[in-house]
């Protein structure tokens, strides 16, 4: 009698996972927005752990990315800007501190 239950405890658990399979084969139907609205959202693991693999080999194009999207965003030197003393200005079109600067 043990033998039966063995067997039909095997034959269940293949046809559960043939079954499982099968559901988790079946495409899904998404239209053309949807499909990129998914693609933009999300990075995936591989692409992820990609990226933090290149960082770690090149780290100038870390930082590069990081300054491009600054820059996008509007926050590049912004902090350098909000750390100088008060009193302290900087030209932009010379490249000089001016220290005591009035306008």
């Amino acid at each position: 009698m043990g033998d039966w239950i063995g067997l039909a405890f095997f034959v269940l658990l293949i046809v559960g996972a043939i079954v499982g399979l099968k559901v988790l084969s079946k495409p899904r139907v998404s239209t053309s927005d949807e499909f990129e609205r998914n693609a933009a959202e999300g990075t995936t693991m591989l692409g992820a752990t990609m990226n933090a693999l290149q960082e770690l080999m090149d780290p100038a194009e870390a930082k590069a990315k990081e300054t491009i999207t600054q820059m996008k965003e509007g926050n590049f030197q912004k902090k350098k800007r909000e750390g100088k003393a008060e009193g302290e200005e900087d030209d932009a079109e010379t490249g000089r501190k001016e220290i005591g600067a009035t306008n």
